[in-house]
């Protein structure tokens, strides 16, 4: 069989790690070509700047800097990037919010066969999305209201800021976006993937809702939440103590 080869670099500081990575992708991934690796940022930058790779396996955490110092010093670059992390719940927030594609340590090769076929896959379609800015711009700003969100929509990807989303509501394997413009977006997630990664003001008030609370207008006694846009929303008694616990 055929394969267009994806020229990758692997940027991990531990050599196992390094070695385990690259004989899964030569046993499991024949589409992945590795041309190059790097032990830290020191060494990566230079690299990537010298072989200008399609992709990029990445760890996060590294001596003399992380993952996100590599792509902002990497930013006149064009490359796909796969983050390779242990558990951190801020970065794995990130990344989601990013809609970046990563593998948790230990790699588990299904994973890594999927990771590897949807970038193979947007290669191949010329469906290029600069994911690397994006992550770039939202690590550096302190104020997460301000940080951007990719949505992955049937048609690609949008990106919106979170400050302009007033609230989301869950329509099967879908979430509905509703912005403060008056225009909605279709992202292709369930709702719970934005209940993980969306910060406050962001909280579910229901199995199918989560609001901002930069947009409430008004709540009563009977468990109704009426936004700026005249929306009402009933909060569950689910949710009810932490909604209240955050309403102020």
């Amino acid at each position: 069989m055929n394969f267009q080869k994806i020229k990758s670099v692997i940027v991990e500081d531990e050599l196992t790690a390094r070695e385990v990575l690259k004989n899964y992708l030569g046993k499991y991934c024949p589409q992945v070509e590795v041309i190059g690796e790097a032990q830290n940022i020191k060494e990566a930058v230079p690299l990537l700047h010298e072989l200008q790779p399609q992709l990029v396996f990445l760890d996060v955490e590294m001596p003399f800097g992380n993952a996100f110092d590599v792509l902002e010093a990497c930013k006149d670059l064009h490359f796909e990037t796969i983050f390779v992390t242990a558990f951190s719940e801020y970065s794995l927030k990130a990344l989601n919010q990013s809609a970046a594609y990563y593998l948790l340590k230990p790699i588990s090769i299904e994973e890594l066969i999927v990771a590897v076929n949807k970038v193979h896959h947007q290669i191949l379609n010329h469906e290029i999305f600069n994911r690397n800015k994006i992550i770039i711009e939202n690590f550096k700003e302190s104020k997460p209201e301000k940080q951007q969100v990719i949505l992955p929509t049937l048609e690609g990807f949008e990106v919106v800021k979170m400050e302009e989303i007033v609230r989301l509501r869950g329509n099967g394997n879908f979430t509905d976006l509703y912005l403060h413009n008056g225009s909605k977006k279709m992202a292709c997630r369930f709702l719970k993937h934005f209940s993980e990664i969306l910060p406050l003001p962001f909280i579910r008030v229901h199995k199918s809702h989560i609001i901002n609370l930069n947009f409430v207008k008004s709540y009563n006694k009977g468990g109704i939440i009426t936004l700026n846009d005249s929306t009402e929303i009933e909060v569950s008694p689910t949710y009810k103590e932490d909604f209240l616990r955050n309403f102020k």
